[in-house]
């Protein structure tokens, strides 16, 4: 059976999975489908709390293994939540930090009760129990927290998935029981590695448990792109309809499309504020990369499409003189406009499924990319 549902359908495209909601949470309303910026250490790289409102970010995600080394969920407590301790008023969802803890491998040691991992900052003994991620996630405060998952490696064999998925669902089951009457929302996450009968016996796990919303993890961990596809189709429009869909860590503004038209709500990832420290800016057209010798004299903005801040004020001349010159500002414009570029195609997304205009949207935003123009041409070491 599952939970109460804070996440309400408002309406579906009728040509395919794509759909619009809203998720109520204890600091607001969101819109979605919605695109999260990546906060991991209580700050979006690069980015003020007053930049994240003005290019339309409705919610944003920490990360509660970071969090948990430094500065530690009870100094944040102490400031009333993670809220005030960065001066933000809107949403915040954090992960558990489960792949934060999978991809330290080396320094962790995964057993029936938890994690057993080192500081990566000082090498000091930790452990996080289920129990103890949503303690922790509970005293930040965040609005949504993710259950405690154990992440599955690409490429896995059948037997390994199988013990990690089984796993995540008793260790799931733990997150649950312990989750207090705060207001605040638990996910479950859909494991299964890149076996598709895994993760259908892993939602129906999860279902059983009754959770306040569903993700999908484990994907976009170097797996070919058609597969991650092909499991979305398999598994997005599985997970219960009346209640909020997440995939996580994804991922280009091609797989938010693709992902939205499978019927998934929530996505997060780092790429582009990581991609704007390195230079590389998403537009309509496709990916540009600021420091190629083209734009030295180039007066025209990022995008002529964009309403942003850079482009509203800054050239690809200005933009390409602060990379080269390793300026500070020159990661803030890029990931002003990164940012904006994400939360704009995500609010266009919302208005074509009102519409029930989707599938036009989505071959007019593939259309753009068909044949880019030469200064749109992304060397094949610096694609994403």
């Amino acid at each position: 059976m599952t939970a109460a549902s804070p996440f309400t359908l408002l309406g579906r495209s009728s040509e395919c999975k794509a759909r619009y909601g809203e998720l109520a949470t204890l600091h607001g309303t969101v819109a979605t489908p919605v695109f999260m910026p990546v906060g991991t250490q209580a700050t979006v790289k690069a980015m003020t709390p007053q930049s994240l409102v003005d290019i339309g970010a409705q919610i944003i995600l920490g990360n509660t293994y970071h969090l948990y080394i430094r500065p530690g969920h009870e100094l944040i407590r102490t400031f009333g939540g993670l809220h005030r301790f960065m001066h933000w008023d809107r949403p915040i969802l954090t992960d558990s930090g489960g792949f934060q803890i999978f991809s330290l491998q080396e320094l962790a040691k995964i057993t029936e009760e938890g994690a057993a991992f080192r500081s990566h900052l000082d090498g000091s003994r930790l452990f996080l129990s289920p129990e103890d991620a949503v303690r922790v996630q509970e005293a930040l405060g965040a609005d949504i927290m993710m259950a405690l998952d154990t992440c599955i490696p690409y490429p896995a064999s059948r037997d390994e998935a199988a013990r990690a998925t089984d796993l995540t669902a008793r260790w799931a089951r733990r997150c649950r029981a312990v989750q207090s009457e705060t207001g605040q929302h638990l996910f479950g996450i859909v494991q299964g590695g890149m076996y598709p009968d895994l993760r259908l016996e892993a939602i129906e796990q999860l279902v059983e448990i009754g959770f306040d919303g569903y993700a999908l993890g484990g994907l976009s961990v170097g797996e070919p792109k058609e597969l991650m596809h092909e499991l979305l189709a398999v598994t997005a429009d599985r997970l219960p309809a009346g209640h909020a869909r997440y995939l996580m860590g994804v991922g280009t503004p091609e797989d938010l499309v693709e992902g939205v038209y499978h019927g998934i709500d929530m996505f997060d990832c780092v790429m582009p504020t990581r991609n704007a420290r390195n230079g590389m800016l998403f537009t309509s057209q496709g990916r540009l990369v600021i420091k190629n010798a083209c734009f030295q004299q180039d007066q025209r903005p990022v995008d002529e499409t964009c309403g942003c801040y850079t482009c509203r004020h800054f050239s690809r001349a200005y933009l390409r003189h602060l990379f080269q010159s390793r300026e500070i500002l020159a990661y803030q414009l890029n990931s002003i406009h990164n940012l904006h570029y994400y939360c704009t195609l995500m609010a266009e997304m919302r208005e074509a499924i009102r519409a029930d205009r989707f599938l036009a949207f989505r071959h007019a935003f593939y259309q753009q990319r068909a044949e880019p123009s030469a200064e749109h041409q992304v060397e094949p070491e610096e694609r994403t």
